[in-house]
């Protein structure tokens, strides 16, 4: 199992990718020493295993002393340091309001918060939209023998995974946004495509899509009737985050 993090490519004008959006995937393992001697190794080698069951407190150890870190480390200079971190509704997963994560995640300027996104739209997960599968494609083509090199193989999936399709997919997410608002905030509509890599090679692809002031004032009246304060909602998602189960 893994956890992964992206954020929103940043390409400038002319199409040049100036950051890939790439925060890190990082595999669930622990290291241990072998108790017994064998022809491979002796007693007290260190060995790496994965671990098998996630819980609340392993998914906080890894957010606080591998995620966090990446971010502050490969955040762009020039990039705003309030940052929503989606995470899915996992059982495993930390509470918003965690403790010991909040107070690790307000150091050197950056506010970072976290987010649940909503129940029962997986088109609202950046990951499901097209990180995973992608990885996977390009995963399967290789032939692990053992833990190691199956971390190996997904890791240079991650990274040979061309960051113009991971901003694509954003602009998918936004295209699903407005699918849900239309749906009145349900789940009943088709997967919208609108051609992105054509518009991309006219020059044509649009960073932000623009919604319609209808559905802008038909959501207000839905979130008005108290189910959501509007005053709680985040202005932008910046990175998205959860595990996946790679064979």
């Amino acid at each position: 199992m893994f956890i992964a993090a992206v954020a929103r490519t940043q390409i400038s004008s002319t199409g040049e990718v100036l950051w890939d959006g790439k925060i890190g995937i990082f595999p669930f393992t622990e290291t241990y020493h072998a108790l017994r001697r064998s022809v491979n190794r002796p007693v007290g080698t260190p060995q790496l295993r994965a671990i098998t069951k996630v819980t609340r407190d392993v998914i906080r150890d890894k957010l606080i002393n591998e995620v966090l870190p990446a971010i502050r480390l490969k955040w762009p200079a020039n990039g705003d340091k309030d940052i929503w971190i989606q995470q899915d509704n996992a059982e495993p997963h930390i509470l918003t309001n965690d403790q010991a994560f909040n107070e690790e995640s307000n150091k050197d300027g950056f506010n970072i918060r976290l987010v649940c996104q909503p129940t029962s739209s997986s088109n609202m997960d950046i990951l499901d939209l097209g990180l995973f599968s992608a990885l996977q494609s390009i995963q399967f083509k290789s032939f692990p023998k053992d833990l190691k090199d199956l971390i190996k193989a997904v890791n240079d999936a991650y990274d040979n995974f061309e960051p113009k399709l991971l901003n694509y997919t954003w602009i998918q997410y936004q295209l699903c946004m407005i699918e849900v608002l239309k749906a009145r905030g349900g789940n009943n509509y088709k997967n919208p495509h609108i051609g992105k890599q054509r518009l991309d090679r006219l020059g044509l692809l649009p960073r932000q899509l623009e919604i319609p002031q209808e559905l802008i004032d038909v959501a207000r009246q839905l979130l008005s009737h108290g189910i959501i304060n509007l005053n709680d909602l985040p202005q932008h998602i910046e990175i998205n985050y959860q595990y996946v189960e790679m064979d």
